[in-house]
């Protein structure tokens, strides 16, 4: 099944609601019981079994990024208990009452993405949304999901509980921020008093007086600032790197990859913040580059002679206008791409390849 929700349910009610769910809830696959076949299942898709819903849950754990079950709760934690693994890989998991009146997220609810399911299907049903998450009752941050919206990465995952109990606690937390969007606090009212907003310095000189640290930065933290912001913290990656290259043609994958590899180490920057690379339309079919993006997930984006010298940059080369249109591939093709006016690094050359490294602005207010 390519479809990311699995639907069941196991009484004749709860069989009339979920035929009716499944045609409002898209990328959905419905299964109920045998004995309340239709006869028109075959032509909707609809997937009949017999016996215990308990023997299909395991397959369904496997295969769905979310499970809607219209059957009683209590029965729905005994039959999953002993199949569940850990927030990270356990699916979201919807408990509706049988005649569609409440929606219920149950597991996964964050990192699963139950909660936003729940409401979307009371949406769909007219039903209230039941949600305890303590982060979502108090319109707080929510330390798992913090900066998902805007691509941010969670590098260090450890400490994410104490730290999620210090914000919904209301004990003193500081937001240390050096990269990314600016605009992730989205509730109608001000930031608790008890989470403040710091630099990194006046996080390190007032480590005593909070419990608990969320860092967002595209850098690598020194052994210091390790043992001192992440005791009890959670670091950030935000996607704020963008990698401007240039390189002859045939350039394979591995010396690509070094170059970047190296530089990053060397300017103390995490290759999880690597947004996307940049460069002239020419490279579009570079096996090279499109091997090394397809490795990390990284996005090509090409743009035309015309549009990289558009971009003013601190090293024009006529030779490089000769071959190709235009003044510079990876200086220009990196700053274009992020949006930026200066260059993080300006351009290495080494062996067949020009690497120049821009960062995003950070986005959004930053109120």
């Amino acid at each position: 099944m390519s479809n990311p929700y699995a639907l069941v349910a196991i009484t004749k009610h709860g069989v009339e609601l979920a035929r009716d769910l499944h045609g409002k809830l898209h990328g959905s696959d419905l299964y109920y019981m045998s004995k309340f076949a239709r006869g028109d299942e075959a032509d909707k898709g609809i997937e009949l079994f017999e016996g215990s819903v308990r023997l299909i849950l395991p397959d369904l754990f496997a295969r769905y990024t979310g499970i809607i079950l219209i059957i009683s709760l209590g029965a729905v934690v005994r039959m999953i208990a002993p199949i569940l693994q850990d927030k990270k890989t356990d699916p979201g998991v919807v408990v509706i009452d049988d005649r569609g009146q409440h929606a219920i997220s149950v597991l996964s609810g964050h990192l699963g993405g139950a909660n936003e399911l729940t409401r979307h299907i009371a949406e769909l049903i007219g039903a209230t949304p039941v949600i305890t998450t303590a982060s979502d009752v108090q319109k707080t941050i929510p330390v798992d999901l913090f900066g998902r919206q805007f691509g941010w990465e969670i590098e260090s995952f450890d400490r994410a509980t104490p730290v999620s109990a210090a914000v919904v606690n209301e004990e003193p937390v500081v937001v240390v921020q050096e990269s990314g969007e600016r605009n992730w606090w989205q509730y109608d009212k001000p930031l608790p008093d008890h989470i403040r907003r710091v630099t990194t310095e006046e996080a390190m000189a007032t480590a005593g007086s909070w419990n608990a640290a969320l860092v967002i930065t595209h850098r690598l933290l020194t052994a210091e600032e390790e043992r001192t912001l992440l005791a009890n913290g959670v670091l950030y990656r935000p996607q704020t790197i963008v990698l401007g290259i240039g390189c002859n043609r045939g350039t394979p994958q591995e010396e690509i990859e070094a170059v970047v590899v190296q530089t990053l180490a060397e300017l103390n920057l995490s290759i999880k913040s690597v947004r996307n690379v940049a460069t002239i339309d020419l490279k579009k079919d570079e096996q090279g580059l499109l091997a090394l993006c397809a490795k990390y997930g990284w996005e090509l984006v090409t743009y035309t002679p015309t549009e990289l010298n558009e971009i003013e940059i601190p090293s024009p080369s006529e030779t490089v206008f000769k071959y190709t249109g235009a003044y510079g591939v990876s200086e220009p093709a990196s700053m274009r791409s992020a949006g930026a006016s200066e260059l993080l690094l300006e351009k290495k050359k080494s062996g067949n390849v020009t690497l120049s490294i821009a960062l995003v602005p950070g986005g959004g207010a930053d109120e």
